[in-house]
């Protein structure tokens, strides 16, 4: 799956990883339920840092659709839950 890091580029993950993130985005989502602002921000930079860990880079100058857009590192709680699907961020 092609990633996107509004702000930084995509990255080619492996589906077999979205287990592990999806922890994150549900953390994330109950963070900002409870309008936790340090809390959001401590786990958007811990999932933001898992998928570039976990994903391989792709070239600046490659145009592959993305699969999944996840918000700048910056983003506020405001930011993010215009990004907001039912199910969190993160599919599944």
């Amino acid at each position: 799956m092609i990633v996107r890091i509004m702000g930084e580029g995509q990255v080619k993950l492996a589906d077999s990883h979205f287990a592990e993130l999806n922890k994150l985005d549900e953390a994330l989502l109950s963070e900002m339920e409870r309008g936790d602002g340090p809390g959001f921000r401590e786990t958007l930079h811990a999932l933001l840092e898992k998928v570039r860990e976990l994903g391989t880079p792709l070239p600046d100058d490659s145009l592959e659709p993305s699969e999944l857009i996840l918000p700048s590192p910056d983003a506020t709680l405001e930011d993010v839950r215009e990004l907001l699907s039912d199910g969190g961020l993160i599919p599944g």
